[in-house]
This record gives C-alpha cells, sequence and structure tokens, in this order.
C-alpha cells in the first residue's frame, strides 16, 4: 500500500544524500525531524538550491508517478533541461539558453511551468514574462500555474498563501504574488519592450513554442519573428548589476523553448547565435528515412499502404507487436512516445515529422511527394466507391506562363482510400472551364459535389455550369451541391496535409495523368515548385470529401412477403 508520508522521507533523504552524503543526510533527518515538510522546513530549504527535488516533492502530483495520478516516468531530457535551469539560476553560468527539442517532450510543463513556480516561491525572479504563441496558450499556463499556488498542498504548507486575489492582481494573464513577485503571460503579438513590475524590470523572459507555421511561410515573416525577437524582446530585459567588483544583481535571464519549422526560421537561427547555450534533441538517434524504409519496417510500411486491406492500418499495428522485440527502438521518451504510433507519424507526413519531431528542416525545398501509388482506370473503377465529387481551380488566362485550370474527380471507396480518379491541367478559358466541368460531370454520374474556387470569378463561372446543366437532358434531372467559397488559407499549409496520404498510397491516382502527377511530384512548396495547381485541387478534395454524408437508399419492405 502506497504510503505517501513514507515516499515523501525517502525522497528527501535522497536528494540529501546527493548533496551531503549519507552521513550528514541521515543527520538532518534526525535533527530536522519535526520540520522536514513544514513552513520553511528542511524541503523548503532543500528546494531552494536543488530544483529537480523542488520539482519532485512540491510539484509531485504533476511530475511523480504515483498511484493517485497519471504521471509519465521523466527521461533523461528532463533532468538535463532542469540542471541546465539551476546552471542558469543558482550557478549564473550563463544568461541565454535555447532548448530545442521534440514537439511532445513535456518542455512546457518541465521549463514554463515547474521553473516559473520553483523562480517565484522563493523571489529568485521578481517579474517573469512567459511568451506563447496565441494568448490561448497565455491563459492556459496561467491557469496551471494559478493553480499550483492556489491548491497545492506541499507548496502552501511550506511557502505560505502565495496568492491573495483580494489585495493583489489576479486574472487570466498575471499573477501577482503575495512576496512582492509577479508571473505574467503575452502572446507572441505582443510587445514586451518597456515593460516593468515597479521598479523591476523583467527577471526572466521565457519563449515557449512561439512560432507558427505563418511565421515559416515566407522570408519576410521569418525575418520579422528572428528580429522582433533581437529588436525588441531582447531589449525588455536589463543587464546585470556590478558594484565595487562584484555582481550584485544578475542579468535579465532568456530561455527559449521551439522546434525546427524551417532551416532559416526564428529557433533554427537562434541556433547559430553565440550568446545562447544551446541543447538540440531528437525524438530517435538514427536516419529515420533509412530507418523507416527497410527490414521489418519496410514490410510494416507496406501493409500500411496496401489498399486492398479493409483497415490497414489496423493490419500494421498487428504486424508490428507480432515483431516488436526486434522492431522496438531507443527513443527520448519512452514513457510516451511508443515505436509504433511514431512509425505511423512518420508515414502519415514525413516532413512534418522531421520539423517537429527531428528538428530536421534541411529537407525544406526539396520535394515533399516521394511516392506516387497509381493503378490503371480499369482497375480503380473496380472499386465500390461511396462518395464522389469534382474540385476544379480556374485559371485567369491561357498564356503558356500562366497557371493552368486544374480538375480532379475523387471517390473515397468503402476500403477507406482515396482515389483520384481522373486528373487534368489545362489552359482554359472561361467557357471552356464550363465545359470541362460539363464533360466530367456526364463522365462520371457519381459525382454528387462539385467544389470551384471561387478566387477568380466569382461564382459567375457557377451560374454558367447550371444554366449549361439546365439545357442538358442528360443532366438537367440530376442532383448535385456546388461548394465556391474564396480560398484563403495558405497553399503549403493546406497541401502539407496530404503528403502522408500521398506518400503512404492511401490517395491513389490514375495511372493515366501522367502530366498533374508529375506536378505533384515536382512540388516542393510554394516558393520553390514552378507550379501547384493540381496539388492543390488534390488537397482540396481530401478536405471536402470528409464533410461529405453518404445517404443510404432506403428500401421499401414488401408486405406481400408476409401474407398481409
Amino acid at each position: 500500500m502506497y504510503d505517501e508520508d513514507s515516499e515523501n522521507r525517502k525522497l528527501l533523504y535522497k536528494y540529501l544524500k546527493k548533496h551531503f552524503g549519507k552521513d550528514k543526510a541521515q543527520d538532518l533527518m534526525l535533527t530536522y525531524a519535526d520540520h522536514l515538510f513544514d513552513y520553511h522546513g528542511l524541503a523548503w530549504s532543500l528546494g531552494k538550491h536543488d530544483l529537480e527535488f523542488f520539482c519532485m516533492y512540491f510539484l509531485q502530483d504533476t511530475f511523480l508517478p504515483k498511484p493517485d495520478n497519471a504521471a509519465r516516468r521523466l527521461a533523461p531530457i528532463h533532468y538535463e533541461l532542469w540542471h541546465e535551469a539551476e546552471e542558469m539560476f543558482i550557478y549564473d553560468k550563463f544568461d541565454k539558453f535555447e532548448a530545442v527539442v521534440p514537439r511532445g517532450t513535456a518542455k512546457t510543463t518541465v521549463m514554463d511551468f515547474g521553473v516559473s513556480v520553483w523562480l517565484h516561491c522563493y523571489k529568485i525572479s521578481y517579474y517573469t514574462i512567459v511568451i506563447g504563441k496565441v494568448e490561448q496558450d497565455s491563459i492556459d499556463f496561467i491557469a496551471n500555474t494559478k493553480q499550483a499556488f492556489e491548491e497545492n498542498q506541499y507548496i502552501k504548507k511550506a511557502f505560505g498563501n502565495l496568492l491573495d486575489s483580494r489585495n493583489y492582481t489576479v486574472n487570466k494573464l498575471e499573477l501577482e504574488l503575495t512576496n512582492g513577485t509577479k508571473i505574467q503571460a503575452l502572446s507572441s503579438t505582443s510587445s514586451i519592450r518597456g515593460k516593468k513590475y515597479g521598479n523591476h524590470r523583467p527577471s526572466v523572459i521565457i519563449s515557449d513554442d512561439m512560432q507558427g507555421q505563418s511565421d515559416i511561410i515566407t522570408q519576410e515573416a521569418r525575418d520579422k519573428k528572428y528580429n522582433t525577437w533581437c529588436e525588441d524582446t531582447e531589449y525588455a530585459g536589463d543587464k546585470a548589476v556590478y558594484r565595487d567588483g562584484k555582481k550584485i544583481k544578475m542579468a535579465t535571464k532568456f530561455i527559449v523553448l521551439g522546434t525546427i519549422l524551417h532551416r532559416d526560421c526564428f529557433i533554427s537561427r537562434l541556433l547559430k547565435n553565440k550568446d545562447y547555450k544551446h541543447i538540440l534533441k531528437r525524438v530517435v538517434e538514427f536516419n529515420v528515412d533509412e530507418y523507416f524504409n527497410t527490414g521489418l519496417w519496410d514490410k510494416f510500411r507496406k501493409i500500411y499502404q496496401d489498399d486492398k486491406l479493409k483497415d490497414s492500418k489496423a493490419h500494421a499495428t498487428e504486424f508490428y507487436y507480432q515483431h516488436e522485440t526486434d522492431m522496438k527502438f531507443e527513443t527520448i521518451w519512452p514513457d510516451k512516445f511508443k515505436c509504433c504510433d511514431l512509425a505511423l507519424d512518420y508515414f502519415k507526413n514525413p516532413i512534418a515529422f522531421k520539423q517537429e519531431m527531428m528538428n530536421d528542416a534541411s529537407k525544406i525545398g526539396e520535394k515533399w511527394f516521394k511516392s506516387i501509388a497509381t493503378q490503371t482506370p480499369e482497375e480503380i473503377e473496380e472499386h465500390n466507391f461511396e462518395k464522389t465529387m469534382l474540385v476544379a481551380d480556374p485559371a485567369s488566362s491561357v498564356d503558356k506562363k500562366a497557371d493552368y485550370s486544374a480538375f480532379a474527380v475523387g471517390s473515397v471507396a468503402d476500403n477507406g482510400f482515396r482515389y483520384i480518379r481522373k486528373g487534368i491541367i489545362e489552359r482554359l478559358g472561361f467557357d471552356d472551364f464550363c465545359k470541362k466541368i460539363i464533360e466530367l460531370f456526364k463522365k462520371y454520374p457519381d459525382i454528387t459535389h462539385i467544389d470551384i474556387e471561387k478566387n477568380l470569378y466569382m461564382g459567375a463561372d457557377i451560374s454558367k455550369i447550371k444554366e449549361l446543366i439546365a439545357k442538358d437532358p442528360d443532366l438537367k434531372y440530376r442532383d448535385v451541391t456546388f461548394i465556391n467559397e474564396m480560398q484563403k488559407k495558405n497553399k503549403d499549409e493546406k497541401i502539407s496535409t496530404i503528403i502522408g496520404a500521398v506518400n503512404n498510397g492511401q490517395i491513389i491516382f490514375n495511372a493515366d495523368d501522367k502530366e498533374p502527377i508529375q506536378q505533384i511530384l515536382d512540388f516542393c512548396g510554394q516558393d520553390f515548385s514552378e507550379k501547384d495547381d493540381f496539388p492543390d485541387v488534390v488537397s482540396q478534395f481530401d478536405i471536402d470529401v470528409k464533410n461529405i454524408e453518404v445517404i443510404q437508399k432506403v428500401e421499401l419492405f414488401d408486405r406481400r412477403k408476409l401474407g398481409l
């Protein structure tokens, strides 16, 4: 049976022994036997000099696995981050630190939450600013931190009541503590230059995953994010204060946490900044492109991509567990990252996996789609289709240098795979574009939805097509739903959603459509590709088709069979 008091004593003794040795630790436990965990007791004293102990004891419901919580066992990366924080704040060895670690590694919990609570319990920081990507990230951080000060009995017992909402500022973005310190959370769009709490400029500024896709999509956006940090945020801090040759006040400490999203993004650039101490970690320490495409993992991939299987993911997962001993590999956090799940994430979207899990953006600017699964038109038409739609994107000119008008007739089969039954890229004017829609609508009688991008003709093409349908004796009685919306989403962001499905063979193309297929194979990002028309309509199909509802036909039962 779990005895919390006994376990807390063991934990305290373990860290005392680390600092003072076995005999001194035993002596301290006996001397302070009645004041181990109470107000300003032995645990309080040790926690000031040992961040790891502070988190493991005072924040044990977050970091220590117990029968009544769901905490995971920590990994070496978490202890390494705490060690770097101790080097920074206790021993004042450096002022700027960047941790580039995979998404999902609990860097926010370990560094933002754990370190901030510790800093303010002991007044190591008078004023801490934590910057998230959006305001909701900041609100969530403050909510979690507030709960620690307000409800955590281990902290309240040793430090007293550090929150008093009647007499101090306590809101969704600010926590003013009774010991005269303040934690404030901001979004990445907020300027922090010139901010003060009383007479104090920020003692600590933490940036946590403050860049998103919109910050890396163009060179201008990448420059703006980096320059804002260097020219605005870093100037919000303060220099160290020396008196008679002795440092009496540390400089503002900067902590940057994130993942690499582009080889020239904010996080990547900061890795080259010699003012910072850096650590860079990956979820695994091997070449994922080679590893997941050889041996048993290559067999796993082929099963996962087999469109003849009803549930290829389940079959692939079963294959893994049958060979787990031979397929298992080391990860940065064994209690969180499971081998089979990581492999599936890789096959779904290798580029995103390498960015967010491997901190590798070296392939950006290279081709996104490594392979295309094709079938002959005859093979494709043998499948039973549950949903079918036509997606089209008109071009503004028939000039040879203009974009193409792109068309994709796509279906979802009863095996769960998506099929681009017909793909077309042609340079067409308004009338020919509308006629092409009619031609495809006739050829594929199971089309129920037609999506035409609104940005160019603003709905005039829809009116013309409806007019042509009404005049056609074969089409005028067919039901069709038109989708005609402005496209505002960034193309790279949209097309990236089909990388995994295309590379894994979950979207299968008509082998006769060689020119449209080549456009997909040549695509390497909007800024680096000559044309993106066909990958754009395929990605739009993949987005739209998920929202189409299948209406089953109702068959009436003949009551005469019952003799009625």
